[in-house]
This record gives C-alpha cells, sequence and structure tokens, in this order.
C-alpha cells in the first residue's frame, strides 16, 4: 500500500491525516472496495475532522446563545401582551437559524477539500462522484441532529413547550429536518464550486443573517413598517418559520404547506442545477 510520506505534500497536519484517510479508500492497490466501505471511511474522516475544528461544539453553543441573545432584549415586547409566550413564538426560528449554522459548516468543509487538493484527489481514484458528496451529506446529517437536538433544549430553557401531542411535535421537527438538509445539501454545491472557504463563509452568512432579520421569526409582521410587511411575510424563513408554529400550536392546514412548499422546491431546484455544474465542471472551478 502507498505510504502516506510518499502522497502529495500538503500544508497541514490535518491534511496529511486525510490524504492518508483517501489513500486507504481508493489506493489504486485496492480498486474493489465496496461503495458501503468508501462511504463508511469518508463520513468517519468528515466527522473526524468537525471534532478537529471544534463543530460539533460549535453546532451546541450556537443555539444556545441564539436563544439567549433574541429571547432575553426582546422578551420585553411581548411581556406587555396577556397571554403571549414568547419562548413558544421564537422557538421555530432558532431552530431554522441552527439548521442555517449546519449549512454554513458543510459548504466551508466543501470548499476546503476542494480548496486543499482532496476533491481533486477523490476524482483520480476508483471512487464513484456520488461517494464523497454521500458522505459530507451523513456527517452534515449528524451535525444537524446534535444543533437541533441542543435548539429543542434550548427552548425548553426558554419556555417552549410540545404542547399538542406527538404527531405536531414531529411535524415541528421534520420541517426543521428537511428545511436543514435541503440546505446543508445545496451549501456542499456551492461550497464545491467556490473552491474558497473564506468566501464561501461570507456568501451564506450574510444572507442567513438579513432574511432572519426580516423574517416574521423575531417579531410580528404587525411590527414591521407597512412597505417591508409583504417581503418579511412571503420571504422563505417566514414561511417555513410559520409552518412551523402551525405544528406548534396544533393548527395545521394542507394550505399551510403550500408556500413552504413551494419554497422547498425552488431550493431543490437550485440543488440540482448545482450539483449539475459541479459534475460537469468536474469539480473544478
Amino acid at each position: 500500500m502507498t505510504r502516506a510520506g510518499s502522497g502529495p505534500a500538503v500544508g497541514s497536519d490535518v491534511a496529511r491525516s486525510d490524504a492518508v484517510a483517501l489513500l486507504m479508500v481508493g489506493d489504486g492497490v485496492r480498486p474493489q472496495v465496496h461503495p458501503l466501505g468508501q462511504i463508511g471511511a469518508l463520513t468517519a474522516r468528515s466527522l473526524r475532522s468537525m471534532f478537529r475544528q471544534g463543530e460539533f461544539y460549535l453546532g451546541i453553543f450556537a443555539p444556545i446563545m441564539l436563544a439567549i441573545c433574541f429571547y432575553v432584549p426582546l422578551r420585553s415586547i411581548f411581556d406587555a401582551i396577556p397571554g403571549v409566550n414568547y419562548g413558544q413564538f421564537l422557538m421555530p426560528v432558532i431552530c431554522l437559524q441552527s439548521v442555517g449554522f449546519v449549512a454554513t459548516s458543510a459548504a466551508m468543509r466543501a470548499a476546503t477539500d476542494a480548496s486543499v487538493g482532496i476533491t481533486e484527489r477523490l476524482r483520480s481514484m476508483p471512487v464513484n462522484p456520488m461517494i464523497p458528496v454521500i458522505a459530507r451529506m451523513l456527517a452534515n446529517a449528524a451535525l444537524l441532529v446534535v444543533s437541533l437536538a441542543w435548539a429543542l433544549l434550548a427552548g425548553l430553557a426558554i419556555g417552549w413547550r410540545p404542547q399538542h401531542g406527538i404527531f405536531y411535535f414531529l411535524g415541528f421537527v421534520v420541517v426543521a429536518l428537511v428545511v436543514g438538509i435541503l440546505l446543508a445539501v445545496g451549501a456542499d454545491a456551492i461550497g464545491i464550486l467556490a473552491n474558497n472557504p473564506e468566501a464561501t463563509s461570507q456568501a451564506l452568512a450574510l444572507p442567513q443573517l438579513i432574511l432572519g432579520m426580516l423574517s416574521t421569526g423575531f417579531v410580528p409582521e404587525s411590527q414591521f413598517p407597512e412597505w417591508i410587511r409583504g417581503f418579511a411575510r412571503n420571504q422563505p424563513i417566514s414561511q417555513f418559520t410559520e409552518l412551523m408554529r402551525a405544528f406548534d400550536n396544533g393548527s395545521v392546514s394542507f394550505d399551510q404547506f403550500v408556500a413552504p412548499g413551494a419554497w422547498a422546491l425552488g431550493i431543490l431546484v437550485l440543488v440540482v442545477v448545482g450539483f449539475a455544474v459541479v459534475f460537469a465542471r468536474g469539480y473544478r472551478k
């Protein structure tokens, strides 16, 4: 088997250990490695990298800080409204912002792989092009579950409670998971195409911040200036937030799926187009 020292030079110990893992997956001496074995090895590599980079710790602290930073200063606005629990109101957007963090992390990981040559090396090995994507998605799913679990715990700490049975609670969680998976897959394609971790982070963080603050996740639509209410009401974060609130309130109906479903379908189309460009370019800019 090829020794680790004979592989391409890389600029850090992390990249060198990654190169060793990749050689074990796709070395020409072992061309018949089962695809499941390749997926397992690459997923394990991504998980180890996420632990080394502290992404799981950020996945824990991000929802906690979101809950604190928005609940504490904004709660006083709702204290004067009888019967309103701001923790209950805020909970959906805490979940959506948490899964948005996972998407940013996914994009940066894909961009890093592309920028240090890992992606290009995989193309020279007997590895199906979909296998690295699947492996990264499995790792992203693990981070998504961790981040969403801590978002739920943070919600419990600020007064949120599931109030209408297991079906509505599962619907609430499934909406957040579906949005998180769609965003993570799309972000993965963006990261590969960008081939630049810093630029990728900036490109994803700004839209997420703007859409989050200009949504009905933190304050009701009535609190926005009239000229921007249409945007605040109809943009995707608001639509996903309102669907989650409908599950949380036990009042979900078919009509409430239409707009969020249209946004989800639009995101899915962009994801497909993104990966079509990725594969057409052969993972190259």
